[in-house]
């Protein structure tokens, strides 16, 4: 079965519309390592996009670019109910 094609503005266009909201994340880093974490949505620039992750008492901030949703490495997720 083939996977739904997706754009990059369509990518871009759910990030800006989940900005401010609780997500969960899960990125794959390569090797069989995955991150799993929630986070919120911070920043928006045009190639790229900040969140904030609230780990252990301290906030850190990751970037991620579209491209990388795009092609599965980060998959976003809103929290529902949060």
């Amino acid at each position: 079965m083939r996977k739904k094609t997706i754009t990059l503005d369509e990518v871009k266009q759910r990030i800006k519309d989940l900005k401010g909201e609780n997500i969960s994340m899960a990125i794959n880093r390569g090797r069989k390592k995955m991150d799993y974490f929630n986070a919120v949505i911070d920043c928006i620039y045009p190639s790229v996009f900040t969140v904030k992750v609230n780990a252990t008492n301290q906030l850190d901030v990751q970037t991620f670019s579209y491209f990388d949703v795009l092609c599965g490495d980060v998959e976003i997720e809103k929290i529902s109910g949060a």
